[in-house]
């Protein structure tokens, strides 16, 4: 079958099976091996999008649902000069990461978190990053680094 999308600002038609994941798409067809896939089961957040304004896992998602939408990649979001978006760009300042697997996905959460929520508090945003995880770090600078970009977002 064929699938309409808008990735990143381009529109794309590819021919899939009609059991092929969103996720595939992406990473297989499209070669934006920045959504990562970690579990398999939308547990781990790792393959976090966007998807017409609102965070989606992309591993449980198939490609035929998503015809027609608008995706963004963790690889769309800076601008076409190489700057980093707000976002992405207080992870890398505050250290957000560790081993970098989940960061992706966290990035593309944190986004979508701040464009719905863009006064939570603390609290709230831990509870909002609840659908990823982090294998590696204690999540205070995931935190620290999401009240960044929030900041900046906002301004």
């Amino acid at each position: 079958m064929q699938v309409q999308l808008t990735v990143n600002g381009k529109s794309i038609t590819v021919d899939v099976p009609a059991n092929t994941l969103l996720v595939q798409v992406l990473r297989e067809q499209l070669k934006l091996t920045g959504t990562h896939v970690g579990c398999d089961t939308a547990q781990c957040g790792a393959c976090t999008v966007i998807k017409d304004g609102h965070a989606i896992k992309s591993c449980n998602v198939l490609a035929a649902q998503v015809n027609g939408s608008e995706i963004t990649t963790i690889e769309g979001l800076a601008q076409a000069d190489g700057t980093l978006h707000p976002m992405q760009a207080a992870f890398k300042e505050s250290h957000g990461l560790q081993c970098g697997y989940c960061t992706t996905g966290m990035v593309m959460s944190a986004v979508d978190l701040c464009k719905h929520h863009p006064k939570a508090t603390e609290g709230e945003i831990r509870e909002l990053l609840e659908g990823n995880i982090c294998r590696c770090t204690g999540y205070q600078n995931i935190v620290k680094a999401v009240q960044q970009g929030q900041a900046a977002m906002a301004a």
